[in-house]
């Protein structure tokens, strides 16, 4: 059984579950509260909000598997009606409207992100904030190609990514900073 195969095993024994659950839960609903931390903007249809914070963090702690499995119920949550995407928004029109490329974006970057902190760059500040900044490119790269189907091309920078550049820079460091107190209650498989 490869590395990959085993961690997903020790996460599906019933045992593991129940230690498991709260953790998740715990992460989940972290997520849900920065999706509330939520200000539009005027001249953009994308709000800025907490979220990519509380991707970031997810995917340090959490690594990979677990990373994914949370964004993935939070995604399914706000789908299936539960108000949590930004401002207490929620239900399909939301995932194929201007945020839904961001909000697959945080899936596609936690991944990327869990998969280098279970690499060991979760353990190092500045390799820490190097796989946040790759997984907040990842996102950004999603959120764009999908706005891009949806604004006019010369406003798509100034609508869906300038404006969010200082707020990715705090939410950065300030994920960078709060990982290291996060290790003692999260133990990677």
């Amino acid at each position: 059984m490869n590395t990959s195969s085993a961690t997903v095993y020790s996460l599906i024994r019933p045992a593991t579950i129940w230690k498991e659950l709260p953790l998740l839960i715990g992460f989940n609903l972290l997520l849900v509260a920065t999706a509330y931390i939520s200000f539009n903007l005027p001249f953009s249809p994308v709000p800025i909000t907490g979220q990519t914070f509380g991707v970031l963090l997810i995917a340090m702690a959490l690594g990979r598997v677990r990373a994914v499995g949370v964004i993935a119920a939070y995604l399914l949550e706000g789908v299936a009606g539960l108000p949590v995407f930004a401002g207490g928004t929620a239900g399909l029109p939301i995932i194929v409207g201007p945020t839904g490329g961001y909000l697959i974006g945080f899936l596609a970057g936690a991944y990327v992100i869990g998969w280098l902190a279970d690499r060991g760059w979760d353990k190092s500040y500045l390799m820490s904030v190097l796989a946040m900044i790759i997984g907040s490119v990842i996102i950004f790269a999603f959120g764009l190609i999908w706005l891009g189907t949806l604004v006019p091309a010369n406003l798509l920078l100034s609508m869906g990514l300038i404006p969010f550049l200082p707020g990715s820079v705090v939410k950065i460091a300030l994920a960078a900073v709060i990982l290291p107190s996060l290790w003692k209650f999260v133990k990677r498989p």
